[in-house]
């Protein structure tokens, strides 16, 4: 067994208290709409979500972290990109929970470095770039901390489904099953974009996200 995988699969397990079990990242005002009420509809809404924004925006930014761009800078173009108030919200919100976890459980100078910046106010503390920095310090390979990450975040978007919607809990798993394609696609996509892609999220997503912060009636932060 490698050495980093019982620590990645700490890193990514729904267990980990992030508060990622608090956000919808868009998908409750689909829902609200009824654009999304049942597994086929939020299984086209996961496979949209994967394929612009998981690839454009924190799949990316992995990446990148991954091959050496600055650290601060990766940072300011995640908060400058994140348009819909709330998502942005949500990847601080549980970018802070994660760099004081990975700081007690996971320490390396990498993700010192960044802890550093945020408290000192030069970065905003990005879920994506925290959990990049932790497992480039593992030693996890790109590839599989990108697998892990992006499954990891579509298995805490069926969860709340299966809550919100509601579907059954056989129905998540299909969904999740059905997610493997689309969660390797988009690898494999990440693979070949440059840094002029960073943010290229579909607007449609966007604008629901928009929606969601007027949303009369909400479980989700997000």
């Amino acid at each position: 067994m490698s050495g980093y995988q019982l620590a990645l699969q700490q890193l990514v397990d729904s267990a980990l208290p992030t508060g990622a079990f608090a956000h919808s990242l868009g998908f409750e005002s689909y829902i609200d709409r009824g654009l999304v009420v049942d597994e086929a509809g939020f299984g086209v809404w996961l496979s949209a979500f994967i394929s612009q924004s998981l690839t454009y925006s924190d799949g990316l930014a992995i990446r990148f972290l991954y091959e050496g761009v600055d650290l601060g800078e990766l940072d300011a173009l995640l908060s400058a990109s994140l348009l819909p108030r709330q998502v942005r919200e949500a990847s601080l919100k549980m970018g802070s929970r994660l760099l004081e976890i990975g700081g007690e459980v996971f320490p390396s100078p990498a993700l010192e470095l960044y802890r550093d910046l945020v408290t000192s106010g030069r970065a905003a503390g990005h879920q994506p770039l925290a959990f990049a920095a932790v497992a480039r310090s593992l030693g996890v390979p790109q590839q599989e901390a990108l697998a892990a990450y992006l499954f990891a975040t579509v298995t805490t978007l069926t969860q709340n489904a299966v809550r919100a919607i509601p579907l059954g809990q056989n129905a998540g798993q299909r969904v999740l099953r059905k997610a493997h394609d689309d969660v390797a696609a988009a690898i494999e996509v990440i693979a070949h974009l440059t840094p002029d892609d960073l943010g290229a999220v579909s607007p449609g997503l966007e604008i629901s996200q928009m929606r969601h912060e007027r949303q009369r009636a909400r479980m989700f932060m997000s």
